[in-house]
Parts: C-alpha cells; sequence; structure tokens
C-alpha cells in the first residue's frame, strides 16, 4: 500500500490463475475407545454382531435395537446383544475382570 494513493483492489478486480470446478470434502472421524472392536464376537462395534447378522436373534432379546454398542463403566464397549448373552454366565467385564455396570448405550 503506498502512503497517499489507493491500490487496494476490490475481489472482483483481483483475477486467479486457476478456477475451482469441483470440491469434495473429506472428514475422518474415530471412536474415543480403546478398541473398536468387540471382545465377544470380535465384530466391528460399528456392525451388526454375528448373531444379529445371521439373524439367530434369541427370544431373551427382542427389539429392534438390540445390537447398540454398550459401554461399561470401565470404558470398555461391546454389543449390547452379545453382553446380555455373556452376563448370563459371568457379571464381569470379559476384558478387565471388573464388575460389570454399564454406564452408557448408544449406536
Amino acid at each position: 500500500m503506498e502512503v497517499g494513493g489507493e491500490v487496494e483492489a476490490s475481489a472482483a478486480e483481483i483475477e486467479f490463475p486457476f478456477k475451482i470446478k469441483k470440491f469434495t470434502p473429506v472428514a475422518c472421524w474415530s471412536w474415543d475407545v480403546e478398541c473398536d472392536t468387540c471382545a465377544i464376537c470380535r465384530t466391528k462395534l460399528m456392525e451388526s454382531c454375528l448373531r444379529c447378522q445371521t439373524g439367530k436373534i434369541s427370544d431373551d432379546a427382542p427389539g429392534e435395537n438390540t445390537c447398540m454398542v454398550v459401554w461399561g463403566v470401565c470404558n470398555h464397549s461391546y454389543h449390547n446383544c452379545c453382553m446380555q448373552l455373556w452376563i448370563k454366565q459371568n457379571k464381569r467385564c470379559p476384558l478387565c475382570q471388573k464388575d460389570w455396570k454399564i454406564a452408557r448405550t448408544g449406536n
């Protein structure tokens, strides 16, 4: 900028050497957990468990959202339907063996 003269150009007057024809934004995300795999059925938490994928859901776990993710107070996460079957035999977390208490559930 010169002293005493106007050198500023408006945005319409500036000519760029290239023109954007297409813009495709990309985003990444991840779970805020130690492991993104269910330790009981060994499938990803974002996918349904093996029992739900094959349609062999037991009568003990009726409902549409049986395969949502459940977190314990120990911060380990599992499929809800896998954990319901596990709790019938052992009321401890499969990974750390602490008493199982649900902290939160979600998809």
